[in-house]
């Protein structure tokens, strides 16, 4: 009989291994380090993270249980106070580098044959308790972080994340992702930046967004609306005031802009901005109502992933772990798209999630074989 991995060593084998020994190096990662290296603290916790243990009391109880099929998935056996410590003590940016790397393999995999270049910009907020409100506080009774997301809605993959503290705005966090010359980005009224509509503007890049109801435009010409389009109430062409106050001259105001406004329910209807002069209205419309893509994103991962329950409340533990969600997000779209016969990703996570230490190919995983599923002890779950 030919040997079969586990599945999550299926899984995990995508990992760029290389880059993160360069930025293990880097950043002195196993320095001094005697047990758990940073390597086996990557597993760990991306085995936490795809089987949903609940707490860190979990992680080694788990693992203890299954110690055979532990082994052959490269997973070493770990104490609740050494998972702490190196939590709290390896570098984050190791973490957030790996993630980096694997997004440009991903995106290099995934959007092969992708036409246009569209890039969803949210972020997300996530609670925290207030044992980190040293650094995370939001007001006298939340603690809270956020994650700023770049997403890729045509190949589902995420494409940059940062991570800030919750009182952060968008618009400071947008400012300093990359930008992607010639690229359609579409965003909502968190990134409101005059300026920062001009530096996408002068990349050639498309925007797509909304207007605040009380920002005037200086309208210079009327678009024909095509009868077909029921939705749409006005296309028109103009410029934005040309002054924010008496001593700032507005960045845009020297840039014609377009001006749709969409019925989207009886009496309320959204102002849709963009520097597209020449596309369809209804082109521009469905581009904006794209954005879903980006909260079904968000719902999914907080779903699917360990972004409600932290091992670890300081802000490196924080952003360790929010990284490795992202990381087993990537990992999971990528496994995910190398099989033909699941084809939602709901429904393949889960099934990853319940043979995670079984020896079985992933486009296998829906057959009942000989094998059972092991009931987990410590959180009263199939395995």
């Amino acid at each position: 009989m030919p040997h079969q991995n586990t599945t999550f060593r299926q899984v995990t084998k995508r990992i760029p291994w290389a880059a993160l020994q360069r930025l293990v190096a880097q950043h002195g990662a196993d320095k001094g380090v005697r047990k758990l290296s940073t390597e086996q603290l990557l597993l760990v916790l991306l085995f936490a993270q795809i089987s949903e243990a609940r707490s860190l009391r979990d992680v080694p109880a788990i693992l203890e249980s299954q110690d055979a099929r532990r082994y052959h998935s490269g997973l070493p056996n770990v104490a609740k106070s050494t998972l702490a410590d190196a939590l709290a003590t390896r570098p984050c940016a190791v973490f957030a580098g790996l993630l980096a790397s694997l997004i440009g393999q991903a995106t290099g995999k995934l959007a092969r044959g992708i036409g246009e270049c569209v890039r969803l910009i949210d972020s997300t907020p996530i609670r925290l308790n207030r044992l980190s409100a040293d650094w995370a506080r939001f007001s006298a009774e939340v603690c809270g972080a956020k994650a700023h997301v770049v997403l890729d809605p045509d190949a589902h993959c995420l494409l940059y994340l940062a991570i800030t503290p919750a009182n952060v705005n968008d618009i400071t966090a947008a400012k300093a992702m990359p930008i992607q010359a010639g690229a359609t980005y579409v965003l909502d009224l968190g990134y409101y930046d005059y300026a920062w509509w001009a530096e996408l503007d002068a990349a050639a890049c498309r925007i797509v967004t909304r207007l605040k109801t009380n920002t005037p435009l200086h309208v210079i010409e009327t678009l024909p609306i095509p009868p077909e389009v029921e939705t749409i109430r006005s296309d028109q062409i103009g410029f934005l005031p040309a002054r924010l106050s008496r001593s700032r001259t507005n960045p845009m105001g020297q840039t014609a802009v377009r001006e749709i406004k969409v019925e989207i329910k009886p009496g309320k209807v959204l102002r849709i901005l963009t520097n597209d002069l020449d596309a369809p209205a209804a082109e521009v419309a469905a581009l904006y109502k794209r954005r879903w893509d980006i909260e079904l994103f968000f719902r999914w991962v907080k779903q699917n992933l360990k972004l409600r329950h932290f091992f670890g409340t300081s802000e490196n533990a924080v952003r360790i772990q929010i990284a490795v969600a992202m990381i087993a997000f990537v990992l999971l779209r990528l496994a995910h798209g190398a099989q033909q016969c699941i084809q939602s990703l709901t429904q393949f996570a889960r099934l990853v999630r319940a043979n995670i230490l079984h020896r079985r190919p992933l486009d296998q995983m829906r057959r009942t074989g000989s094998h059972r599923p092991v009931q987990n002890s410590a959180q009263g779950m199939l395995l």
